[in-house]
C-alpha cells in the first residue's frame, strides 16, 4: 500500500502529469511522468487508471494492486516533487508479475530519459 502523501487523489494532479508529463508506453502500461522542482513536494506521488476496457472489477482491481505493488518499489528511486500516472492497458489483465514489472521499469527508464529530436 501506498502512503497517504505518495498517492494522487485530485483530477487536476492526474491531468497535470498526463498533459505536461513525459509519456513512455509498452505492451501492457503507459507512463505518464512529470519531473516538478524539488521545492514543490519532498516526496515523490503516484496514481493509477484502470479502465474497464482491462476487465470487470475483480480484474482491474487485481490489476490496480499489482501495479501499486510495483511502484512503491520504485518511488524511492524518483526525484522528490515527481508525479507518475500509470495508465493501465488491456493486456495487462492476462499479464503476469513479471511481465507487468518489466513493462513498468522499461516505461520509466523511456520516460527519465532525455528525449531525442528529430
Amino acid at each position: 500500500m501506498l502512503a497517504a502523501a505518495q498517492r494522487l487523489r485530485r483530477s487536476s494532479d492526474f491531468a497535470a502529469a498526463i498533459r505536461g508529463g513525459r509519456r513512455a508506453g509498452r505492451g501492457t502500461v503507459v507512463v505518464h511522468l512529470l519531473i516538478d522542482e524539488p521545492v514543490h513536494a519532498s516526496m515523490a506521488r503516484a496514481g493509477f487508471v484502470v479502465s474497464k476496457a482491462v476487465g470487470n472489477a475483480v480484474v482491474r482491481n487485481k490489476v490496480r494492486r499489482r501495479l501499486r505493488h510495483l511502484v512503491r518499489e520504485r518511488l524511492a528511486d524518483l526525484p522528490g516533487g515527481t508525479t507518475l500516472v500509470v495508465r493501465a492497458l488491456p493486456p495487462s489483465a492476462a499479464a503476469t508479475y513479471e511481465t507487468l514489472g518489466t513493462d513498468l521499469d522499461s516505461a520509466l527508464a523511456a520516460a527519465r530519459s532525455s528525449r531525442r529530436r528529430r
